[in-house]
């Protein structure tokens, strides 16, 4: 749940497509950029964010970037740097008109389009990003677990039911959009997974068992 007093929160979420180098205020009045159509894509599945995020940013407009009022919330958004001679209130201000362009006629989920950027594929597949960002994380094997199927207990026994169904979910349509091992490879490390798949056994034959034995798991549970 957001905390009451997160007055900027979706924005930061939306400014956080942004940090990927390259991504940084690339739009225009006439096209969104990288990052924000990446945000677009991920509002299609939930127009109010995309309504939250400009109401947000019109509150920010409207008291000023530098206002001691709001000088702790803006703190705590990503301090993206705007392109060179371009103030961030001018750049705010060309992202709000394509989210208020958005919301005038919000677009359809595009469930066949592969995300473009690595908080794009995060946002889309949220339940198995933590899984393979939590569990599988760069020297996680060495660290905190010693093989994978003890990370995968620990995460089927720690996690709750919901999550870990959405996470079954996720691995069906996230193989669905990599049909070839080297997207696979690449949109499984952005979602954090830093660990490679248990020896002798391809990636995606990997996410499939995981998938398998979530269903199995939750079958004999229920």
């Amino acid at each position: 749940m957001t905390p009451v007093d997160d007055r900027f929160h979706e924005l930061r979420h939306l400014l956080r497509a942004y940090e990927q180098p390259g991504h940084a205020f690339d739009d225009t009045l006439e096209a969104a950029g990288t990052a924000l159509s990446a945000y677009l894509r991920a509002a299609a599945y939930a127009p109010e964010r995309a309504a939250e995020a400009a109401r947000e940013i019109k509150d920010l407009l409207a008291l000023g970037l530098f206002s001691e009022e709001i000088a702790d919330d803006v703190d705590l958004l990503p301090h993206i740097a705007p392109p060179q001679g371009v103030g961030v209130e001018d750049c705010l201000r060309v992202v709000l008109h394509h989210l208020e362009r958005f919301l005038a006629s919000p677009a359809a989920p595009r469930p066949s389009v592969r995300p473009a950027i690595a908080w794009e594929w995060r946002e889309r597949f949220p339940a198995l990003a933590h899984l393979l960002g939590a569990y599988f994380y760069q020297d996680s094997l060495e660290v905190e677990y010693q093989s994978h199927a003890e990370a995968l207990d620990d995460y089927l026994s720690g996690e709750p039911v919901e999550d870990v169904r959405r996470a079954a979910s996720d691995i069906t349509e996230f193989l669905a959009l990599n049909p070839s091992e080297d997207e696979l490879r690449e949109a499984a490390a952005a979602l954090g997974l830093s660990e490679p798949a248990p020896a002798g056994v391809s990636l995606r034959q990997w996410l499939i068992d995981i998938r398998n034995i979530i269903m199995h798991r939750h079958r004999a549970e229920s």
